[in-house]
Formats: C-alpha cells, structure tokens, sequence
C-alpha cells in the first residue's frame, strides 16, 4: 500500500501523516511543501488550485490510496470564502486523476458543517444534510460528486464528516487558545456560551480516525468525533482548573452568539464498528494542550 497525502501541512494533516508513518506506511506528500519533522518523507510538488501538472503528479506517486484533506481553512475566513468554489474543482480533477492513475480508494475530510444544524444531534446517513454556509455547501457538493465519480470508476470512497478537532497547533484564535491566554493572564476574559454542548475530539484521535477509514478500505460516510456531548462550561472550569486558575471571570461573561446552536454532538456509530476507539479522554486532551502551549 502507498498513500498519497494532502494537506500535510495542515493543522489535522500533519497529525496524519504522523500516524500513518507510525502504521509503517509508505506516503508520499501532494503539495508545495512539507510540515516540520517531516523532511524525509517523499515529496510531489503540486500546486492543487493550480492543477497544471495535477495528472502528471499523481501518476508520479504511484499511490494505490488517497488521503485527501487539503482545502481552505484559514481561521474566521474559510466559512464564505471564494476559494471554496476552487477547492470543490480541485478536489474532483484530484480525484479524476488518480481514478486514472489506477488508484483504489479515497478518504477524504469533509466537515459537520454539510449537515442540518437544527438536528442538534448528528447521525451518520439519517441526519440530513442542510448546509448553511458556503463552506458547508462546498464540501456537501463535493461529496455527492465525489461519490459519483468514484462509484462509477469503480473506486472505493471513505468521506469522515469532522467534529471540533481541538490540540496543540490550531490556530490560536480558537476559543481553547483564546482562553488559555485568559487563564495566563495574558489576555482579557471574554464571554462563551456555556450551556452549549459540543462534540469535541483531540486531534491525534480525529487523525486516527481518518487513517483507520484509509487502512481499513471504507466505505459510505463517517462522523470524525468522541459521540460524547461536551458542555462549555465544564470545558472552560477544566481548563481553567489544568492552568491553576479561577474561571469566574469567564463564566461571568456567559453570552451566545445569535444562531449559535445549543448542540452539535456526533453520532460515531459507524466509526466504532471499525473498531476505531479514542487514546485521550478530554480531559486528557485538554492537558496536552495546556502543556504544549507555551
């Protein structure tokens, strides 16, 4: 088996390739560069939005597997962003491409976002799927086409729906970041909804998970999450309470941002059926993130 990887340089990608190298598998990067520590691994420079040398580069790899996580993601941006309509064109001439280059299964990221947030909790192939942003439209799009093109080449497709991967490197705007320089004194409280519920999953276990789908030959979709509801307020008092620190200013502030949905939990049967289980608990997670944080 050889996996041709995207996104590696990504928050989630580098987890990824982390845990594929640590399965002994061969991988072979796609992309313009590679994410620290990771110098040794094989590299083929492709620009995907570009897409001039896309064919060439895939035949190049000769991978018999496809792990696709590369899209937009920049923080606060990626949700109405134009580049999503770029990334749904470069993720089927991606897969056009290695349908012609013999390869024999995919697993792509897709996102919780392509589901009907008002369900509250998410299941996977009975929720419906309601996108309300263009980001979630991109990515819902892209599934449904995807799962097209690789039905008809006779390709097996894997598509994880991602919940809320959390841990060292996200991007430090995210509200676990924000709050651990609160609880450092390093920035000033702000207010979170508390009474929400979230399906939050460290992100070593949301790379597992998508490894296991790649490994395993998978088929159909997969919520990427813990299937346990998460309450912000116990996240911000462990957390607070992993930084010796008092959370009262935070919970004082307790507000809700208008349509924010009081839950947005996964449903991780299909997932568990793979035999997949998660290494952290979130507690545990929580303390790997406050300890790797300088």
């Amino acid at each position: 088996m050889k996996v041709l990887l995207t996104g590696a340089s990504g928050y989630l990608g580098r987890y990824v390739l982390a845990s594929l190298r640590a399965q002994g598998c061969e991988v072979v990067v796609l992309g313009r560069s590679l994410p620290a520590g990771f110098e040794d691994v094989p590299l083929v420079h492709c620009d995907l939005l570009d897409g001039a040398n896309l064919a060439t580069a895939v035949q190049q790899a000769g991978a018999s597997h496809l792990l696709h996580l590369a899209w937009t993601t920049e923080y606060g941006v990626y949700w109405a962003s134009p580049l999503n309509f770029r990334w749904v064109d470069a993720t089927l001439r991606l897969l056009q491409a290695f349908c012609d280059a013999g390869g024999r299964h995919v697993a792509i990221a897709g996102t919780c976002a392509e589901y009907d947030w008002a369900a509250g909790y998410l299941r996977e192939d009975a929720t419906p799927y309601a996108p309300a942003t263009l980001y979630g439209v991109a990515k819902d799009a892209t599934r449904r086409m995807a799962a097209a093109l690789c039905a008809a080449r006779g390709v097996s497709l894997a598509w994880g729906h991602i919940f809320f991967p959390f841990g060292p490197g996200e991007a430090t705007q995210r509200m676990l970041p924000s709050l651990l320089r609160v609880f450092r004194g390093q920035a000033e409280p702000f207010g979170v909804n508390l009474a929400a519920y979230r399906g939050m999953l460290y992100v070593p276990d949301a790379a597992n998970a998508l490894a296991t789908l790649l490994l395993q030959g998978c088929k159909g979709n997969f919520n990427i999450c813990s299937g346990q509801p998460a309450l912000i307020g116990d996240v911000v008092q462990t957390l607070a309470r992993l930084c010796n620190a008092d959370p009262a200013p935070v919970l004082a502030l307790a507000t809700a941002r208008p349509g924010d949905p009081p839950m947005l939990v996964g449903e991780n049967t299909r997932l568990l059926a793979t035999g997949w289980r998660p290494a952290f608990t979130l507690e545990q997670g929580l303390a790997a993130l406050v300890h790797s944080t300088p």
